[in-house]
């Protein structure tokens, strides 16, 4: 498992009965986790006073319980600043186990001793492609929400990296890449989070499962002939990380050689001293 353990501004305080006690910066979040399944008595006295909690609804979605939270504040993850706030369906914009790859993308590009140019795909609100600006990259981030990236320019301007070549592109992904190939334009290096399920544009339904492998194989055109890396992110629970890794294997290890290690993304537990699992990430890279 890869653990996101160098944070200060985020910290999983504890898990129980299907939910989280997180600290966001200052503030006290309880959100909703189908992985924790267990009941274990909740000894923090941060349960009983968060200043926020997610409920969700019988009917589906859900909403917030606010009581002192603002509308939104920053977070820091070593050089990088986030603005976080809370949205439907649970979520607050970041997603906190990814610190880990943000730390493999920084590091990747800033010791590739080369330009690196890199497609980011499904970016959302741009954490990803702001770790790549910051390490020296070009980035083109591609969202098919518009509010994600603003949201992701936001984030740009708060770690201070508006100003570095990044390309803010609306569109839907496979269409973007489609039209990148027939341009002739590559890239050095490709992240992507693709949903677990969604509609495109045109009404089309996207499910991961069924659509992941031919997304795979239309990416490996978009890259350079001598890629730095491709980092693959899953929330769905019905793709392990192996199975993305022997995906990824099929794919970019018989074009361009190179391997890949794929894992679970997991937070550390203050309460327990565990991690809690939270994903899969699969790292292909030359080499």
């Amino acid at each position: 498992m890869w653990i996101s353990d160098r944070w200060q501004d985020y910290e999983l305080l504890d898990c129980s009965g299907g939910e989280r006690l997180e600290r966001w910066g200052e503030q006290i979040l309880i959100r909703p986790d189908p992985q924790v399944i267990w009941n274990t008595p909740r000894l923090d006295p941060r349960w009983d006073r968060a200043d926020a909690r997610y409920h969700r609804s019988s009917s589906g979605g859900g909403q917030w319980d606010r009581h002192t939270l603002p509308e939104s504040w920053p977070v820091r993850y070593g050089s990088l600043t986030f603005q976080v706030r809370p949205m439907n369906f649970k979520h607050t914009g970041l997603f906190p186990e990814q610190a880990v790859n943000w730390d493999y993308i920084m590091a990747k590009i800033s010791g590739a001793e080369r330009e690196i140019s890199v497609l980011n795909l499904f970016g959302y609100t741009g954490a990803a492609t702001v770790a790549a600006a910051k390490a020296g990259a070009r980035v083109c981030h591609v969202d098919a929400a518009k509010g994600m990236v603003a949201w992701g320019k936001e984030n740009a301007e708060r770690s201070g990296v508006r100003d570095r070549p990044i390309r803010w592109i609306v569109d839907d992904c496979a269409r973007f890449v489609e039209r990148e190939i027939r341009r002739g334009r590559r890239y050095d290096a490709l992240i992507m989070d693709p949903p677990s399920y969604g509609r495109g544009p045109g009404g089309e339904v996207w499910k991961l499962e069924q659509n992941l492998w031919d997304f795979l194989c239309l990416t490996a055109g978009v890259l350079t002939a001598e890629p730095l890396f491709v980092l693959i992110n899953s929330y769905t629970t019905g793709l392990s990380a192996s199975t993305i890794g022997y995906a990824a294997e099929r794919v970019f290890t018989r074009k361009f050689g190179g391997h890949s290690e794929s894992r679970e993304l997991g937070l550390p537990v203050t309460d327990s001293g565990l991690a809690l699992p939270c994903g899969a990430s699969c790292r292909w890279e030359m080499g």
